[in-house]
């Protein structure tokens, strides 16, 4: 049985499932004594009316403090918390006995800055530069705010001939809006989409082997005096015109092209994408300390930006769809990105004895992060030097000093799923907020509960499955209850080394990445 103190925030958080926003708000207004088709005042007696009155305005402190931000986003939704919210703000009967709670009221509503259809938009909005994929500037060293689907950005469209225009969009455009925004700026005229030559929207990645079936190579035991070719195959996917939040979906090292059906077949990737330099980079300079810190503080900012009910949508594709998700995509984004980032440093690091020190440094900086409760870089780190094209590098392994692989070995046991990663959620539940866990974990744990389930039974709602959903966001909560204190100093080096950690050049294609290594030791297996 479900505990009652819990069961109105179990209901705010999951009541998407089974109902929509807009509805189960209307639902809360016909409850309100003098509501629209609610209780006459004439007909319900003081006492329950009071009880009423006080038990829906329970329900909507808790919605618009649970919701927040997100309420900017709904247009339908806010319409009906301000007629609810006049109403209750015009029943003088309220003032003393609920006082406090109605100043409360007063103050979230004008916090969340409500959608209503009539307003006209604020002027001259500020356009947000989005962690990646719209050329990193030099917004690389703010600090990360959350994006809602109504921001506005600065992207990069190219063409076949990698010219680029640049578009300002909203985040949650559809593939029709920017097409149309690129028609615009290129003066395509309509004589030109009439003829069949209409731009369509492609997004291409360089990771030709990092996705799909064909994703290892196949001839791993190729000749050792071989010298392989560098460049990537490339992957294209055309978007559909409904498509929405495409800029959020993008992987590592993609970007959007449009072009028309006749030139399809002759894109290819941006050169910067599949040049492989090797060379010193920063993490050979800096101390594995500041990197460890810089990556906790980083992905600190990126989990904060994430609104609780993101998890709820991503997973359950829920009314919002992914208008409302990209502060999760981008964290899983950059968990991936992190994986690749492990496996890059030290595949374009060429002498065996300096690979084996860095191989020692990035052991080094998992047990740091480990240490500042940072379990996503942790886990992150941990993954990419299990990355075949890394852990085949047995010369570089031999070279590392015994403490230093029993602590790897020890790692690996941490992050292994064996019992449903057992002894990953062990060490878990003793640490204290704040705290940044492995995130894609609990994607896989609400995944589970959804399948595992339904929500309705025999036309009633399933409370007990709601509330372990709760339970799982609930745990995002207590992670972030409270502020993370890392001591960063301001000077040169660290701003460099912050700089290095916020915007990683990584090589996200397993082919290349073996293609790599087997350059660097051929013999190995």
């Amino acid at each position: 049985s479900v505990p009652p103190e819990s069961l109105l925030d179990d209901i705010v958080l999951t009541h998407s499932l089974f109902l929509p926003t807009e509805r189960f708000l209307q639902q809360l207004h016909q409850q309100y004594p003098g509501g629209s088709r609610g209780a006459t005042r004439e007909g319900t007696r003081e006492g329950s009316g009071l009880r009423r009155k006080r038990a829906v305005l329970a329900v909507l402190l808790h919605f618009l403090e649970t919701y927040k931000g997100l309420l900017q986003e709904e247009e339908s939704a806010g319409k009906v918390i301000r007629e609810l919210y006049l109403l209750i703000m015009k029943d003088t009967s309220l003032y003393h006995e609920l006082e406090d709670e109605i100043i409360k009221l007063h103050q979230l509503v004008e916090t969340v800055e409500l959608k209503v259809a009539d307003e006209t938009p604020p002027p001259n909005k500020q356009v947000k530069p989005l962690f990646r994929h719209f050329r990193r500037i030099d917004s690389c060293l703010q600090t990360r705010v959350a994006f809602r689907g109504s921001d506005e950005i600065f992207c990069r469209v190219y063409m076949p001939d990698h010219s680029y225009v640049t578009i300002r969009s909203r985040l949650s455009a559809s593939v029709q809006d920017i097409l149309a925004s690129v028609t615009e700026k290129l003066q395509y005229s309509e004589e030109q989409s009439a003829r069949g030559d209409a731009l369509i929207l492609v997004t291409m990645a360089s990771s030709g082997g990092a996705r799909g079936p064909g994703g290892l190579r196949a001839g791993l035991g190729g000749p050792a005096g071989a010298d392989p070719t560098l460049c990537p195959a490339a992957e294209k996917a055309v978007l559909q015109p409904s498509e929405e939040c495409v800029f959020t979906t993008l992987g590592i090292n993609s970007h959007l092209f449009a072009c028309t059906r006749d030139t399809l077949d002759s894109l290819v990737p941006l050169p910067e994408e599949i040049q492989v330099v090797p060379g010193d980079t920063e993490i050979h300079r800096a101390e594995p300390e500041d990197v460890a810190n810089h990556l906790t503080a980083f992905h600190w900012e990126l989990f904060r930006c994430i609104h609780e009910l993101e998890f709820v949508d991503y997973v359950f594709h829920g009314e919002r769809g992914r208008r409302e998700t990209a502060n999760l995509e981008l964290l899983l984004q950059r968990c991936s990105e992190v994986q690749h980032w492990v496996g890059t440093e030290l595949l374009l690091c060429e002498g065996l004895g300096k690979r084996a020190h860095l191989l020692k440094k990035l052991i080094k900086i998992a047990a740091i992060c480990k240490q500042n409760q940072d379990m996503l870089s942790f886990y992150a780190i941990v993954i990419g030097l299990n990355n075949a094209a890394v852990s085949r590098l047995r010369l570089t392994w031999e070279k590392l000093p015994g403490k230093f692989k029993n602590l790897f070995r020890k790692f690996e046991n941490l992050t292994d799923p064996c019992r449903n990663h057992k002894t990953y959620r062990e060490v878990l539940a003793k640490m204290k907020p704040p705290l940044i866990p492995f995130v894609p974990l609990i994607l896989k744990d609400l995944t589970f509960l959804h399948e595992g389930s339904k929500t309705l039974l025999d036309g009633l709602v399933n409370v007990e499955k709601l509330h372990c959903i709760a339970e799982k966001v609930r745990t995002v909560r207590k992670y972030r209850s409270r502020p993370l204190c890392l001591e960063l100093e301001a000077s040169p080096a660290q701003l460099q080394t912050k700089a290095y950690v916020r915007q990683l050049r990584v090589i996200d294609n397993q082919n290349l990445l073996f293609e790599l290594s087997y350059k660097l030791e051929p013999g190995s297996q």
